[in-house]
């Protein structure tokens, strides 16, 4: 088990931003989130063909069309949503844009595996071709799962350490803890965290062929990021919109998905001294299976007789694999924002995953 309850000096979020099947912006996300509107669509068919004709994708996203045609020609489509996420939290105010790029600015990206789809692509033009190195050089870099945080950190001048970070589901929870890790040892002055992934007909196929076989949600896609800084204390001018009071994070064991949950929900709660009946809102990963069905039921034992919100967005946007936590993470967000009420209260995340990933995490609403 991993931590970040570290007692006084908690790392803060400040800004946030996400490209998701809501739209482009924190805005749009926030709106989508408050009217639980449904993106599931049919797929066109001249798109990608998958098992199944449904999914969750950014509305006309398009690499280029968003970002525009200059350093976009080879890049793939989990780049340019992360690219695009990034920037999208830079331009929203004066303040982001100063404090998130230049030398002390980190990032810090969840993923699985990258982009599939461009692995997949560029193994086969080696094998299809006249001869195996006849491959476009310039995509080379969309085959490692680092490609997305390189190139945002290029676009946005991001010049503090840069992370990529894989681990399913909870892949933003894990960026989270490394984001607090960095601030912590005075690596970093600030980080940009958060978790991306596309829909493409490779990750289609392979979800399609892993598990235990259960239905689930239409696959989604997306980024949402995070501006995580040391909290300045009273005295000073931070936007906070909250405070990370813990993240918890562990492995299955024996096959005890509900017993490896409740070990890091107990230790996430001890840890902070948080009690159940702060909790005011929680958001699940929602996962397919016997993992998602394990996670509702011990969220489920866990605050019996507490009134917390429910924000889980899977029925909204979709299976949104490694972003998922991330997304999660932005619900709760959103939903302060919404209702004033939850000020001072705590939101939780929760996150479950076949490969044997568990975690949460805890925030102090403002």
């Amino acid at each position: 088990m991993t931590t970040t309850a570290t007692g006084a000096g908690r790392p803060v979020i400040t800004a946030w931003s996400a490209v998701s099947p809501f739209g482009i912006g924190r805005t749009a996300f926030a709106e989508g989130a408050r009217e639980r509107r449904s993106t599931v669509s049919v797929l066109a068919e001249t798109g990608p063909a998958g098992p199944r004709d449904d999914a969750c994708t950014v509305p006309g996203f398009e690499v280029r069309a968003v970002l525009g045609k200059k350093g976009t020609r080879s890049m793939d489509r989990v780049t340019g949503l992360a690219v695009t996420a990034v920037g999208a939290l830079l331009d929203d105010t004066e303040r982001s844009r100063a404090v998130g790029t230049g030398e002390g600015a980190a990032l810090a990206l969840g993923t699985t595996t990258g982009s599939a789809q461009s692995m997949m692509d560029f193994t086969r033009d080696s094998l299809t071709g006249e001869q195996p190195f006849f491959v476009d050089p310039a995509r080379f870099p969309n085959t490692v799962m680092n490609c997305a945080a390189g190139q945002s950190a290029i676009w946005y001048q991001l010049k503090g350490p840069n992370t990529t970070i894989a681990g399913g589901r909870a892949a933003g929870l894990h960026a989270l803890n490394y984001s607090r890790r960095l601030l912590a040892a005075g690596r970093a002055q600030t980080v940009l965290c958060g978790a991306a992934e596309e829909y493409s007909t490779a990750r289609a196929w392979l979800e399609h062929h892993s598990g235990d076989g259960a239905p689930g949600a239409p696959l989604g896609e997306g980024c949402a990021v995070f501006l995580v800084e040391p909290a300045a204390g009273e005295d000073g001018d931070q936007p906070v919109l909250a405070e990370i009071l813990a993240v918890e994070l562990g492995v299955v064991l024996r096959d005890d998905v509900a017993g490896s949950l409740t070990a890091c929900l107990r230790g996430a709660l001890r840890r902070s001294g948080v009690g159940l009946t702060e909790i005011a809102a929680v958001a699940r990963s929602g996962a397919p299976g016997a993992e998602g069905d394990a996670e509702a039921a011990v969220v489920g034992e866990l605050l019996a007789g507490v009134d917390a919100a429910d924000l889980t967005q899977v029925a909204l946007i979709g299976d949104t694999g490694a972003a998922s936590a991330a997304f999660q993470t932005a619900a709760l967000l959103a939903h302060a924002e919404d209702d004033r009420t939850v000020a001072g209260k705590v939101g939780l995340v929760t996150s479950v995953d076949r490969t044997g990933t568990v975690g949460c995490a805890l925030l102090r609403l403002r």
